[in-house]
């Protein structure tokens, strides 16, 4: 990995200035700053709960296309199954007319 200028002297400094750690109190801590006891305004709440909601939605969206993707392989593999099955039994019926007339004409 290569080291740039910004991260050797934020090492040797002791500086953070290229990359900032933050912990999870730090970014409550930051959301806090605005005014103590204060909360988020009905707006931004919309918002967020508007832009989860899309989200949800969006996926879903996705989640439901993938299933009629799969479920479309599904019957088209049952398809091909059937079609299979089926030819093999025409096969088999036809052996056993065959193997019928061969023993019907035995017997006589």
């Amino acid at each position: 990995m290569a080291v740039t200028g910004d991260e050797t002297e934020s090492a040797t400094t002791g500086g953070m200035s290229a990359y900032q750690i933050s912990s999870p109190i730090s970014g409550l801590s930051q959301a806090m700053d605005g005014s103590p006891g204060s909360l988020p305004s009905p707006q931004q709440l919309t918002e967020e709960a508007s832009q989860k909601r899309e989200l949800r939605l969006m996926k879903n969206r996705e989640a439901a296309r993938e299933c009629r993707r799969k479920k479309k392989e599904y019957v088209k593999c049952l398809e091909n199954r059937v079609a299979v099955l089926e030819k093999q039994n025409k096969m088999l019926i036809e052996e056993l007319k065959a193997l019928k007339d061969i023993y019907c004409h035995k017997t006589e």
